[in-house]
């Protein structure tokens, strides 16, 4: 008897995303480790098509433009519209998998015709369109045209083909495959909702009142009605409809009205860890770096003992859980950490410049050990009236004169050429006792996963999607996974203070055999969460989509 194969077998596979040689936030980091699985299951049968946002003075770091046979045949002989035009290469990430770089530019002058087929279509509504809408419609617009191309021109219409799209700035080419082209399967991927966000972003709260929400009146309170329309008529019109998490497809069922078909949980590859010969050297190196400019910036003298806990991600005051980071700084004052405590908030926000004088002091111009003017921040800020990280600072009282508990904030991006560090995230994080991310709103969340690649324990909340896949997956405790998650909801914010306050002073007082096992047992859990298990997920949703073009047929 023949035996089913384990993995379903795809004749070609189209993933269009804004993020596609793009580095911009999370799904970046979902699509670029997910490639390297996808050439391992099947090689080259995965096109990855993102916009092409570069010029020869500003070129993608990530693509690399090349020969690859049969498709740049295609793309030399495609007769694609006025202002449209494509590169092919290849993507360099882990994997080095086919990307299709559009330009979209001819896509504006058709917009309202098109938008126009749209609403008649699919009744997606883009009158009340602004900000980001039209560009993200005009390259979702060119890669569904992309597609349609290179589908009839290598004879993929009759077999097993699937465009996925993730994001609502995709939702237009989803809408455009499914009218041109009924014989591709379709999958619409949404890593948040646009008014699930937009509800927490404007401080509603999302939970207790979850049930009682409505989609549509929300996209209309607030002034989201052409984001909401096109999000939703992408989940409706999808063969396939997935999200990241389980709190997120409660969310989608709630407020686009349809319950996902898939689960597809965001799993990672740990190729930026170092290897076991050259950890413990990074890790010393990064935390020589970092207590260094704690040193520097507070006068305080922070020896290695110190405990260094971190904080990250995007400048999302209130859903990334930033204020209760720090109320939760100023609660472990009270409490008994066994270690100084140096708390970073690295989130990049509007920086202006690296301070001066702190430069100074870390390159031995300035040798006065006295604290700097406004110890707490390493970098200029543009707005720094209007910062709510460093108002929450400074009103909570930070002034880092007690070294027991210190606050730091670096508020730019960490790429290696930020003026003081002069190291990336990774090159940092490696170099932490613990992570807390007790986010509000967080579909999946890479950076708790990230941290206990690098073997550091986290503290994250029950509303994010990872601290659900923990739940679910292990004992919730340090030593069992590395990981303690927070039940978190609308109306318990300062228990959450309180208990992430708790946890890292146990942190603090912990022996190094408890240290060495909770760092071991992190170290299992991304181990868990690797591509190799999670990829089952999409190729769940490939064959339900496949499926449904069956039934279509």
């Amino acid at each position: 008897m023949e035996k089913k194969p384990a993995t379903p077998q795809l004749d070609m596979l189209f993933e269009v995303s804004w993020e596609v040689c793009n580095k911009i936030g999370g799904i970046y980091t979902v699509l670029s480790t997910k490639a390297k699985t996808l050439q391992k299951q099947n090689k080259d049968k995965t096109i990855f098509i993102g916009p092409d946002v570069w010029s020869a003075e500003n070129p993608s770091p990530w693509f690399t433009e090349c020969s690859v046979p049969g498709l740049s045949t295609w793309a030399k002989q495609a007769k694609l519209p006025k202002g449209v035009a494509v590169r092919v290469g290849r993507w360099e990430v882990p994997g080095r998998p086919i990307a299709v770089l559009v330009k979209f530019d001819g896509m504006y002058d058709v917009k309202d015709e098109f938008y126009g087929e749209m609403w008649n279509r699919f009744g997606v509504d883009s009158l009340h369109a602004y900000g980001d809408y039209d560009e993200g419609c005009a390259f979702a617009h060119a890669a569904g045209v992309v597609i349609e191309s290179i589908v009839k021109k290598t004879d993929l219409a009759g077999k097993r083909t699937v465009a996925h799209f993730d994001e609502w700035t995709t939702g237009m080419g989803l809408l455009y495959v499914k009218w041109k082209l009924p014989k591709v399967a379709t999958v619409f991927t949404t890593h948040a909702t646009s008014i699930g966000r937009s509800i927490c972003g404007n401080n509603k709260p999302l939970y207790d009142y979850l049930k009682g929400y409505n989609g549509d009146q929300m996209a209309r309170e607030l002034n989201m009605e052409s984001k909401h329309s096109l999000e939703k008529a992408a989940a409706h019109n999808a063969d396939a409809f997935t999200t990241v998490s389980e709190i997120t497809a409660t969310e989608c069922e709630q407020l686009l009205e349809r319950r996902p078909t898939v689960v597809t949980p965001n799993g990672f590859e740990k190729n930026f860890v170092p290897s076991a010969a050259k950890f413990e050297a990074e890790r010393k190196e990064a935390r020589t770096t970092l207590l260094k400019v704690a040193t520097a910036l507070t006068g305080c003298d922070f020896d290695d003992s110190s405990f260094i806990v971190i904080t990250s991600g995007r400048c999302e005051y209130r859903n990334k859980g930033i204020d209760l980071f720090l109320d939760m700084c100023n609660e472990l004052k009270s409490t008994n950490p066994c270690r100084n405590v140096v708390a970073f908030v690295m989130v990049p926000a509007w920086p202006k410049e690296p301070r001066e004088d702190l430069k100074a002091r870390l390159e031995g111009q300035d040798n006065a050990t006295s604290a700097l003017n406004e110890p707490v921040i390493t970098h200029l800020l543009n707005n720094p009236d209007s910062d709510p990280i460093i108002n929450r600072i400074r009103q909570a009282g930070f002034c880092n004169a007690d070294k027991r508990v210190s606050v730091i904030y670096v508020p730019c991006y960490l790429n290696g050429t930020d003026g003081i560090f002069n190291k990336s995230y990774y090159e940092l994080l490696i170099g932490a006792d613990a992570t807390v991310f007790p986010s509000y709103y967080e579909p999946w969340g890479y950076t708790p996963l990230e941290s206990v690649a690098f073997g550091v324990p986290t503290v994250t909340t029950s509303l994010s999607g990872f601290g659900q896949w923990v739940l679910e997956a292990f004992e919730n405790y340090f030593e069992e996974c590395g990981v303690n998650v927070i039940g978190r909801g609308d109306s318990n914010y300062w228990d959450v203070v309180h208990n992430i306050a708790h946890s890292i002073e146990y942190l603090t007082c912990a022996d190094d055999k408890t240290l060495k096992k909770i760092h071991k047992a992190a170290k299992a859990t991304a181990a868990a969460a690797a591509w190799s298990n999670f990829i089952k997920y999409y190729d769940e949703a490939y064959e339900a989509a496949l499926a449904n073009v069956r039934k279509r047929k």
